[in-house]
């Protein structure tokens, strides 16, 4: 199948004075390797809203990019309408930005409870031990075991029950789902469901588009790092072929 025409982001014209997020024109780069081209996007306030595209295109660079951790970064990025640009990655977490990578970083010299309490309370209103092991309750099961004992599903579930101790209420989640049981990325999904309703915004990283499609309100495709097109998540079933060619699935 050819590739579709690139299509402007509908979110993408102009400021909107109630996003929670505004990036515009955002460019990054490892070392001397430009992998950011300009990605725009906008993200209000509870929604959930997903980066899909293909391995290389650009999605985990964006959320590193906004995070701070790309040794330099071109543009805006506007949280709460204060510009991110500049800002070490210290100064983002406590304007109350999380960030769950891929890896999960989960520190085998410590026991499940000692990297739950790890990270510092940088905001008023992080959830408290006992209302993450609600959230979680296999945690509460190993909570004197190591971290690295975990299943994968677990250690996941770990890794996100840490960062919202922080205070934080906007997350970024780099591939939540990559590698785990379906019975588990349902689990995942609820969990998204419930934080969103509890009024946490999320901007998630997946290559799995029906999971996706289960939790989302929006989808921004990235392609060679720029955002190509815009789907609401109402409109999915109508842009399929779009999607399959997009992502190759």
């Amino acid at each position: 199948m050819s590739e579709p025409a690139m299509s402007e982001p509908m979110a993408t014209v102009g400021a909107q004075a109630d996003s929670l997020l505004a990036v515009r024109d955002l460019n990054g780069w490892y070392d001397e390797s430009h992998v950011l081209h300009g990605i725009n996007f906008d993200v209000y306030p509870g929604e959930v809203v997903t980066l899909l595209g293909r391995n290389g295109a650009g999605k985990t660079s964006t959320l590193r990019a906004i995070m701070g951790l790309l040794g330099k970064r071109k543009g805006s990025v506007r949280f709460d309408d204060r510009e991110l640009i500049g800002l070490a990655p210290r100064h983002i977490a406590h304007a109350g930005i999380a960030f769950c990578p891929e890896e999960r970083g989960i520190f085998s010299s410590l026991s499940v409870e000692e990297n739950l309490m790890l990270p510092p309370q940088v905001r008023p209103g992080g959830l408290t031990r006992e209302a993450v092991l609600d959230m979680f309750p296999n945690l509460r099961e190993r909570l004197g075991g190591q971290g690295t004992k975990l299943s994968g599903g677990e250690q996941q579930m770990l890794a996100i029950a840490r960062i919202l101790r922080t205070g934080a209420k906007f997350l970024l989640l780099d591939e939540p789902t990559e590698g785990l049981a379906p019975v588990i990325v349902q689990q995942i999904g609820r969990t998204l469901g419930q934080l969103k309703s509890q009024g946490f915004t999320i901007v998630l990283v997946e290559q799995n588009f029906r999971f996706a499609a289960s939790v989302a309100d929006r989808h921004y495709v990235v392609e060679q790092g720029r955002v190509i097109d815009t789907i609401p998540n109402a409109d999915l079933a109508a842009n399929m072929n779009k999607l399959h060619a997009y992502l190759g699935v």
